[in-house]
């Protein structure tokens, strides 16, 4: 790295601190905070929906996947894109009539309170775990860049992303989420890729020198694909963070567009991704650890300059999705929890400043998690699993299926979690059984519960009947 790559780093940082100090003032009201005044058009809404998933796992993540196995490690990428073209498609239009900020909310209005804070917290800790994970991504990258200690890197990374979340809130996050949108956009179509291809001589060179395995997108086989789509569409289709990217787009037209060009951006990002790390293995092919894959390759190709510029997409990516992910579990844990069970008489000031406090105690806590932990674990694989595992079918039935009841939605949250987790526990946190498992038993007890509450309801009016009479 040279002076003029750490600058152009440096400078990109200080745009996101300006952007930060901007959204204070923006951010009057509670809705500009959390939902940025409901009125982003189809550009922003796109830019902000793929923003907040492609991450650093999303992005190092996929060449690394690309430099082990090929174009079969596209599926990781694509499955969360297509959770949020799924949830456009065939969700929005039932959620959005109900005005909502939070998912636990929609819980809470097809249900009951239980249900409503039971899903506040499990969906609160998915989303913390995710900001957690990008904490130390964030910090593993500036670590490499400046070459700081990790935890100064950690606390300077995710101070940034923190920073103008806190301030601002959406608006912030959305106006961040364009210029990262744009600086990931850049720095991997029109600067790693074709340079990453060139260096091994073009596509032909690739397909020639590579096994055919490589260019199979079904190498890694059906059980691993659809531990993908299970654990990252359906989780992607429950997320607070996409739920709360929806909610900010001005109409029902706008969100769909936007969300249907996710999923095709998500498979082209893949693809390059992934060929890229492809290019890797022919021209590093000795690489001990593979996580290290796109940052050796960058280093390994890229001039004075561009190598700044690769390297703030990959902090866009990462800083993005950290930013949505700790405003997702702010909003959960200001609106469905202390605002509904503590504070319920507070003014929209109030609320506002409350959600500032919690957004900083939030993010505190995941710096906190973040310093304690300093390595990527398959925490967030554990955190989708739960999300897809407990939520997703109770929020189904409840849209789709009148005879769902309160009871039935509690339990099934409850039961399913338990497990999910005691799934994880024994078959190992890498095994995709336990969302099965989880969305099996979710499906059985909402039914049967359903079922006999309707019954016992049932038995309650004739009994009162035949007392009457």
């Amino acid at each position: 790295m040279t002076w003029i790559d750490m600058m152009i780093i440096i400078i990109y940082f200080a745009i996101l601190v300006v952007v930060g100090i901007i959204g204070t003032i923006k951010a009057k009201t509670s809705e500009i905070y959390i939902l940025a005044g409901r009125n982003l058009g189809v550009f922003m809404l796109f830019g902000c929906l793929t923003a907040v998933f492609l991450g650093g796992s999303s992005t190092i993540g996929s060449a690394q996947l690309g430099y082990e196995i090929g174009f079969s490690g596209v599926w990781f990428v694509f499955s969360m894109g297509l959770g949020i073209t799924l949830f456009g498609i065939f969700l929005l239009k039932k959620v959005t009539g109900y005005k909502l900020m939070t998912i636990s909310e929609l819980l809470g209005k097809l249900f009951n309170v239980e249900s409503k804070l039971i899903g506040a917290v499990i969906a609160a800790i998915y989303a913390l775990m995710v900001s957690v994970t990008q904490v130390i991504a964030i910090g593993a990258l500036l670590s490499a860049i400046f070459d700081w200690n990790l935890v100064f890197s950690m606390l300077i990374g995710g101070g940034v992303v923190f920073f103008y979340t806190i301030l601002g809130g959406m608006w912030s996050v959305s106006m961040t989420d364009i210029i990262q949108f744009l600086i990931m956009t850049a720095g991997i179509f029109l600067i790693m890729l074709p340079t990453s291809l060139s260096k091994v001589g073009g596509f032909a060179e690739l397909t020639a020198q590579l096994p055919s395995s490589y260019f199979d997108f079904s190498a890694i086989g059906f059980k691993e694909i659809i531990q993908y789509l299970l654990t990252f569409t359906l989780g992607m289709m429950v997320g607070q963070d996409i739920w709360q990217r929806y909610f900010t787009a001005k109409n029902l037209k706008t969100a769909r567009t936007g969300g249907i060009l996710v999923g095709v951006y998500s498979l082209l990002y893949s693809l390059a991704m992934v060929i890229i790390g492809m290019c890797a293995l022919i021209v590093l092919p000795s690489i001990e650890n593979t996580q290290n894959v796109f940052t050796s390759m960058a280093f390994e190709t890229l001039p004075t300059g561009l190598l700044g510029i690769v390297f703030a997409a990959v902090a866009a990516a990462i800083m993005s999705t950290a930013s949505g992910t700790l405003l997702a579990s702010s909003t959960l844990i200001t609106k469905d929890i202390l605002k509904d069970h503590f504070f319920k008489d507070i003014s929209d000031r109030q609320f506002l400043l409350l959600s500032r406090v919690t957004t900083l105690v939030i993010g505190i806590v995941a710096i906190v998690i973040a310093l304690w932990i300093q390595e990527l674990l398959v925490a967030i694989d554990v955190a989708y699993a739960l999300l897809a595992g407990s939520i997703f079918i109770p929020i189904v039935f409840g849209l789709f299926w009148k005879r769902a009841t309160a009871k039935a939605a509690f339990y099934s949250i409850v039961i399913s979690a338990v497990v999910v987790l005691a799934g994880l526990a024994i078959e190992g946190l890498s095994s995709s059984n336990p969302i099965l498992y989880g969305i099996a038993v979710n499906i059985i007890v909402m039914i049967v519960v359903s079922m006999m509450d309707r019954t016992n309801k049932l038995e309650e009016v004739q009994t009162n009947e035949t007392m009457d009479a």
